[in-house]
């Protein structure tokens, strides 16, 4: 299994702790080595991943039944087409999540404000455990938005990961001595860079543009609609 994770997790800290700011965006911008295959080492091996626990008996029932997320996916105009084109970027970004993942913890490292939510309390320094931890469930996301199928654990996981954002569970998972909440303006606003910054990789393995511009849409809408269930622990019972 690749060590990368922790080897850039453990110079985020460092370089972090020195105030190196622009050097860490630039680490964290380089793409993955060249012959290593994330694909290997995560996503066709998550029962070797801590806290990955989709589809399992400990991830808590959404309050959200499925024809309230079949009207979800009818606002944000999802279709079988959608699917299609997330299928098709899987097959795309197979063997690139680690570089996309240099891309978005470079996107993190470079706003203090963001690096805050993965610091400890006791110091307010990064805690690179907790970034390597988080990293490696961040790379089988990547997978599990391409190939979801919208069941009910799906849609059970979903609401487990908002409650891993919120204080109700934020931290349990690692048992991380982190900050207890990350709030909940950055959730949303987070969309953009996630989406934005995905689209050169769905261009780089020579599929046209309207194939590319398809798949990104997809996962426009899908990063949307996962986003709007993650928000479900921030709300007030009865007003989600």
């Amino acid at each position: 299994m690749s060590h990368r994770p922790q080897v850039v997790a453990a110079r985020l800290v460092a370089l972090l702790a020195a105030g190196h700011l622009s050097t860490v965006s630039a680490l964290l911008a380089e793409p993955g080595r060249e012959g290593e295959s994330p694909m290997s080492s995560t996503a066709h091996a998550a029962p070797s991943i801590p806290g990955y626990t989709l589809g399992t008996p400990t991830v808590p029932r959404s309050p959200l039944s499925m024809e309230e997320l079949a009207l979800l996916q009818k606002t944000v105009l999802f279709t079988d087409e959608d699917v299609k084109y997330l299928r098709l970027s899987g097959e795309v970004l197979a063997g690139q999540e680690e570089a996309v993942l240099d891309v978005w913890y470079g996107f993190v490292a470079s706003h203090p404000h963001l690096v805050h939510y993965f610091g400890r309390k006791a110091d307010g320094q990064p805690d690179g455990d907790y970034l390597a931890a988080v990293r490696k469930r961040f790379a089988r996301w990547i997978q599990d938005t391409a190939a979801a199928n919208y069941d009910q654990a799906w849609l059970d996981y979903q609401y487990e990961i908002g409650r891993r954002h919120h204080r109700t569970a934020k931290n349990r998972t690692d048992g991380a001595p982190s900050v207890d909440n990350i709030s909940y303006r950055y959730l949303p606003a987070f969309i953009y860079p996630i989406t934005a910054t995905l689209k050169p990789f769905l261009a780089k393995k020579g599929h046209g543009a309207e194939d590319v511009e398809k798949m990104h849409q997809a996962w426009l809408k899908s990063v949307i609609l996962q986003v709007t269930l993650w928000s479900q622990p921030y709300i007030l019972d009865g007003d989600f």
